[in-house]
């Protein structure tokens, strides 16, 4: 360039221009920078609420970004929760004046003044009044640190803190951005305590829905189970998932049929069914949406077996009361006439002639039976009293001879040959003489049922014997047996193989149920056609 040309850009200011376009130039692309930057800022604290990542992961790559437009050294949060302010997360965690976890105190304090105007506030530590927090800000070497108040609708729910160790300048446009910035993140902070806090009842939820003992299944309307807890699983698979499966799948008994449940429901429903040979209760309900139409469905199946067997046993204890009462009217109508009875035939027989022997004879059957007759009346009454049971030292043995006083005779008439082969050295136990005399006659007139309208002689074997530190009683017969499939469910209440009029399936769940009671239990032999052999297994008494 030429001296003349040089003289009409000085003239004329055109490299002037020049150099002021290139600076305007540079602020301008560091100003989109800084917006860039900003915009980015906000994004990263969507994204890292978004995902499964913790507040101090999402501070310390908030402050990464920061630093590269502010002078930015430290962030703090601050949560309000009821009446308490307290320090909730900070980057870097080094040591500092403030705890994880420390209350803010309100006296003349900094940070409840901007969480109760709700305005921010820009701090230079130097000139800032002696206040609690600027003496904690000193101590970590902080020159000035803007206080931001994060707003959530018409509520302040806390404070976020920016310390810098420099003397922070900054712009209107910086501080709408920084609002802004406080804004984003009170919105992700309720967002993720509102997500944490459904996350938590959704937790308590399921922690209850698996707890419940009984079974739950929730199925869609084409019966495909959509979730069921742990009881459900335990009942009928224990490996496989019920999830997916239909319902219709599962072994449901009604009596002998198979049973489905409907999961179309217009109102909710009840009943009683059989489930892996136990007795259970079912309730279904519908589940509507906010429309009021079905979209699934509840099953809660309640297994009742052994109330079904406590109520059999005040079923039988009812029948005992009623036969007390009835032998206790007995024993009073009886005892005067018997008394009378046996009293005439002694005078008669002390006034007889000792040489009629056949005379003499008839009379002391009639004296015997008298004595027998008021022994069965005492045995009965013995037998039925209805009072709380107490466990106490006792033998089976005399239970055993307390039975067959009772029914012994009426065995004798029905052509039934009972042998009976007692340990007399058998151990005591610890239990009740009357409900181990109403499980032996259970088994004897099941015995005897047993062999009923057998041609071959009837035959009942009663054996007592200890095992294995255990009393036994054993009952056999040599009557009609059981089937196979049938023995594991003659426990269950209210099976029987007979009919209505000689029994209603409860002696032998009674007798279990007592047994139990006892610290034992009851197991059987059988085979069809070749008779059956009962247990009655009791420990002994120590």
């Amino acid at each position: 360039m030429n001296t003349q040309e040089r003289m009409i850009e000085l003239l004329t200011g055109i490299q002037s221009s020049k150099r002021n376009y290139y600076t305007e130039l540079k602020e301008t692309v560091h100003e989109l920078e800084k917006k860039n930057i900003q915009l980015e800022i906000i994004n990263e604290i969507m994204r890292s609420f978004n995902v499964d990542m913790s507040i101090n992961d999402m501070l310390e790559k908030m402050l990464g970004k920061l630093k590269t437009i502010f002078p930015i050294n430290r962030i703090s949060l601050f949560l309000k929760v009821e009446n308490t302010l307290t320090l909730s997360h900070c980057y870097p965690s080094d040591s500092h004046f403030f705890v994880q976890g420390m209350i803010i105190p309100k006296q003349q304090g900094l940070y409840w003044t901007v969480l109760k105007t709700g305005q921010a506030r820009l701090i230079y530590i130097e000139e800032s009044e002696e206040m609690f927090e600027v003496q904690a800000l000193r101590k970590i070497d902080l020159t000035s640190c803007l206080l931001l108040p994060l707003n959530y609708k018409d509520k302040t729910i806390g404070i976020l803190l920016l310390g810098s160790k420099e003397k922070l300048e900054l712009l209107e446009t910086d501080l709408t951005f920084f609002q802004q910035l406080s804004n984003q993140i009170a919105v992700c902070l309720e967002n993720a305590r509102l997500f944490n806090e459904v996350l938590q009842r959704k937790k308590q939820w399921e922690e209850t829905f698996q707890a419940v003992f009984d079974a739950i299944f929730i199925i869609d309307l084409n019966g495909i189970i959509l979730q069921a807890n742990k009881a459900a699983q335990q009942i009928f698979s224990h490996s496989e998932k019920l999830e997916g499966r239909l319902i219709h799948d599962f072994p449901f008994k009604q009596g002998d049929y198979q049973f489905q449940f409907s999961p179309i429901l217009n109102i909710p429903s009840s009943g009683e069914l059989l489930i892996a040979k136990r007795i259970c209760e079912y309730y279904c309900y519908p589940i509507l949406d906010e429309h009021g139409a079905q979209y699934a469905s509840i099953i809660y199946i309640k297994d009742i077996t052994a109330k079904k067997q406590i109520e059999a046993q005040l079923l039988q204890s009812g029948k005992l009361a009623a036969i007390g009462e009835m032998a206790a009217g007995v024993a009073h109508e009886l005892n005067n006439p018997l008394t009378a009875i046996m009293g005439n035939a002694q005078l008669l027989n002390r006034k007889l002639n000792l040489k009629d022997v056949q005379l003499k004879q008839l009379l002391e059957d009639i004296h015997e039976c008298g004595k027998r007759s008021k022994n069965i009346i005492r045995n009965l009454l013995t037998f039925s009293r209805q009072e709380q049971y107490r466990f106490e030292k006792c033998s089976v043995n005399d239970a055993v001879a307390q039975v067959l006083s009772i029914i012994g005779n009426q065995l004798h008439k029905q052509t039934i040959e009972l042998e009976t082969k007692l340990d007399q050295k058998l151990p005591f136990i610890d239990g009740n003489l009357q409900q181990i005399g109403q499980i032996i006659l259970n088994l004897l007139l099941n015995a005897k049922d047993a062999i009923e309208g057998c041609e071959h002689p009837k035959k009942i074997l009663l054996e007592t014997f200890q095992e294995q530190g255990n009393v036994i009683l054993a009952v056999t017969d040599n009557g009609c047996g059981i089937e196979e499939q049938t023995i594991s469910e003659i426990f269950n209440p209210f099976f029987t193989t007979k009919t209505d009029a000689k029994g209603t399936g409860l002696g032998l769940s009674v007798s279990l149920g007592i047994a139990e009671a006892h610290g034992g239990t009851i197991k059987v032999i059988s085979k069809q056609h070749q008779g059956s052999t009962f247990k009655l297994i009791l420990p002994i008494k120590e």
